[in-house]
């Protein structure tokens, strides 16, 4: 199929799914339609956003078998006696491969068919062929659902054959933290995390609890049974023989250990997810309490609760929220290629892509550095024969390796104050530099309460690429979104009325930039594009705004309104970090949420005109081609503000704008529907499904119940305070009215059509 066939019927699904087209909208007060609302492009020529705030990295990460890619892979582990790679995807598919870069094929050795957290090879496989797979069967009883299987890989069995060999080894309670990593230890014993088990809080409250299995790493000897059991427990496990405790456990206290591994001292090195505020690395240690639930790493959380054996064992390093959000757990390097990094244990995280070393000698860390800043979902690490560590790419499906970074020639000084950075002709009057596009959204982020003004910045006379289409693995539904030249900047600034509901009362806090920059060696597969945002805070002067450091910023803020008691009110007002700002602008929502077809494809005030955006920039000629249709005959989504719009449509834009960068298929959402415009709300997953991250109190709650908002947990999130609030990450304030439209539209799905809107049929890919 041809690029341009491809896009001509990505547009016929969007629109099929109903996502509306682009209608006319009102003229607001004495404005004039016309068909452009730009006559003539200026070039933007003062731009002045070099290099980065802080030094460059000294690192980058580098495909290691380029012609390999696996659909959604989390478990990577050597295979003993032979110079390969076992790898384990998410639906169940086991395969292994030869350890050299120009390798192009692998081979399927099994297929368990259900979701697979975990697997490794035994070792002594050579000779016993034995494997070890941790995954997650469905509808089992409460007692079960995660288990640990072993099966005999035989030379030419089929994975069919091969799955025959099965024998359960271990099960232990599903629930919304299941852990799974498992490894052999060097005293031969197989060791597994198992996750708390529950969604959020801890709300079986298993932390601290050694008569379970869960919130623990632990050690059996599956060369030995015991009785019934199809493993022994070893005699030297902490809590045998001890009275209320399960033998098993090598360790406790642990939320959700996100892979794990042994070093050449054999020290035990975990990575344990955490819930508010801290991601933790921990040494562990026989028998030690890691203090969940009672605390998150080093600092209280739920401290009225009943604490278990043991004093807590503090992490060696913690990382704030501003930083990471998803901790990966990976190895310490002991190859000769990289020889600054050798002894280092090298960690990531999930959500942010940030890659990181530390070294720990006598008893204390000595050095710790962020190494690279990844476009990479780094969802597992592994470790070949001679010490070289690898990263693993959950989205993209690859594995990479680090590599020294190109040296970077500094030619002027990165910007730290608004007006430095060539975007605005005065900072202090808040006018754009000549060349910059103004824009609006159909469908804005909820923002608390705040205001935005948005421009284009491309450099000279660059162009965009409109609509560039893929398919993410799996997906029968297009992902879109326009392609930027090398330097394109995004600017938005966030204002706030300090009198609710005065305009002239209104007080620019920030300034946030998003800023393309094509990397050395980036043939942006997939769609990979590489943007870095920055946040620039507006002094009281409103005069100019400074460059805020990478860790994020909150601040008080107090608003005079008569609605509430006393007439003033107080809120948080966050500035994201750098980190924080790749949870939403996500590799899944290709990056860029507002400058995006479904997003621009709507009228704006342009000064005295009015006129569509996609249409005034085709005649301003910013993009490289014509546009394949008329604006009203390509989709858009709609105004949830706007009351007389249909009530699907509003929701599923909202819903859309505010939540799919992250509730989609890669988007880094731990729960795994799809909140997305384009399906058929059947196809979501989240009809009917039961919540993976906790009830929340409610009463049998799914993440969505037709007709019953009650039970909604869509609904129920978005009302909470604090702990589990959606939108979590820069939002303090409720948005009544838009749990009010989501209300009305649960209460609507009373009839089976409606759940088939947009979209009826299902579209197929040729």
């Amino acid at each position: 199929m041809s690029r341009t066939k491809i896009w001509l019927f990505a547009m016929s699904v969007l629109l099929e799914c109903g996502i509306m087209s682009a209608a006319d909208a009102p003229v607001s007060g004495s404005a004039e339609r016309k068909p452009f609302g730009i006559e003539k492009r200026e070039l933007w020529t003062t731009g002045n956003i070099h290099g980065t705030p802080e030094p460059p990295d000294r690192f980058m990460t580098q495909d290691a078998f380029p012609m390999l890619k696996f659909f959604e892979p989390l478990s990577v582990g050597k295979v003993p006696g032979k110079n390969q790679f076992g790898v384990a995807t998410r639906p169940g598919k086991i395969y292994v491969f030869d350890n050299r870069p120009d390798v192009r094929q692998s081979e399927l050795i099994l297929d368990v068919k259900h979701t697979t957290y975990g697997m490794v090879f035994h070792p002594q496989f050579a000779t016993n062929r034995q494997l070890f797979v941790m995954y997650n069967k469905p509808g089992e009883p409460s007692d079960k659902g995660s288990q640990v299987s072993r099966f005999e890989i035989r030379d030419g069995a089929s994975p069919e054959a091969t799955l025959k060999t099965e024998q359960v080894i271990f099960e232990w309670p599903s629930g919304g933290h299941n852990g799974g990593c498992l490894r052999f230890g060097p005293d031969g014993y197989l060791y597994l995390a198992t996750g708390d088990g529950s969604g959020i809080a801890d709300g079986l409250e298993t932390g601290q609890n050694i008569n379970d299995v869960l919130a623990s790493i632990l050690r059996i000897d599956v060369d030995h049974t015991e009785g019934a059991l199809p493993y022994s427990i070893p005699k030297d496990n902490p809590f045998v023989g001890k009275k209320d405790a399960r033998g098993e456990i090598w360790s406790f206290g642990h939320r959700q250990v996100w892979k794990f591994s042994f070093d050449d001292q054999q020290r035990l090195w975990a990575a344990d997810v955490g819930q508010d505020l801290w991601e933790m690395i921990y040494l562990v240690q026989r028998g030690g309490n890691y203090g969940w639930s009672i605390n998150e790493g080093s600092h209280p959380f739920r401290p009225e609760r009943t604490k278990g054996p043991g004093d807590f064992q503090k992490p060696i390093v913690e990382h704030p929220h501003s930083d990471f959000r998803s901790i990966t757990g990976g190895y310490v390097y002991q190859a000769d290629r990289l020889p600054e990094l050798k002894g280092a244990y090298i960690y990531g995280d999930y959500d942010t892509g940030k890659l990181w070393s530390l070294k720990y000698e006598g008893g204390k860390v000595t050095s710790q550095q962020q190494l690279a800043d990844t476009q990479i979902r780094i969802v597992e690490f592994a470790q070949d024969a001679a010490g070289e560590v690898y990263l693993v790419d959950f989205a993209g499906g690859g594995l990479h390796r680090i590599v020294p970074a190109p040296p970077v020639t500094v030619t002027k000084p990165f910007p730290r104050k608004l007006s430095e950075t060539g975007l605005f002709a005065s900072t202090k009057d808040h006018q754009p530099a000549n060349g910059l596009i103004p824009y609006s959204v159909n469908a804005p982020l909820w923002s608390d309460h705040a205001e935005k003004d948005r421009w284009i910045a491309l450099p000279g006379d660059t162009q965009i690429e409109f609509d560039d289409v893929i398919y993410p693995h799996g997906s029968a539904y297009p992902d879109l979104g326009w392609r930027f030249p090398d330097g394109a900047v995004l600017v938005k600034t966030f204002s706030i009325d300090t009198e609710a509901g005065n305009s002239a009362s209104r007080k620019r806090l920030e300034t946030r930039i998003l800023q393309y920059r094509k990397m050395p060696g980036n043939d942006d597969e997939y769609g990979a594009q590489f943007w870095y945002g920055y946040t620039y805070v507006w002094n009281e002067e409103q005069t100019d705004a400074e460059l805020l450091g990478p860790e994020g910023l909150d601040r008080k803020l107090t608003i005079k309104d008569a609605s509430v008691p006393g007439g003033n009110r107080e809120q948080t007002w966050h500035f994201p970090s750098r980190a924080e700002c790749t949870l939403c602008h996500t590799m899944a929502s290709k990056y860029v949420l507002g400058v995006t077809t479904l997003q621009m494809n709507k009228d704006h005030q342009y000064g005295k005109v009015v006129a569509n955006q996609l249409a005034t920039l085709e005649h301003l000629g910013v993009f490289k081609e014509k546009l394949p249709k008329p604006p009203a005959e390509l989709p858009s989504l709609v105004d949830y503000h706007d009351q007389s719009a249909d009530l699907n449509l509003r929701a599923r834009s909202y819903l859309h704008a505010n939540c799919a960068h992250c509730h989609r298929t890669w988007g880094g959402g731990n729960a795994e529907f799809e909140l997305h415009a384009s399906p058929p709300l059947q196809e979501t997953r989240t009809v009917n499904t039961k919540p993976g991250q906790g009830t929340f109190k409610l009463d049998d709650p799914r993440v969505l119940v037709p007709g019953d908002p009650e039970r909604s947990l869509i609904v129920q999130r978005m009302r909470l305070d604090g702990l589990g609030k959606m939108p979590h990450v820069a939002s303090n304030e409720k948005d009544q009215a838009a749990i009010s439209l989501l209300r009305d539209w649960i209460q609507s799905l009373s009839d089976e059509k409606q759940l088939e809107r947009p979209g009826a049929i299902r579209p197929k890919r040729n």
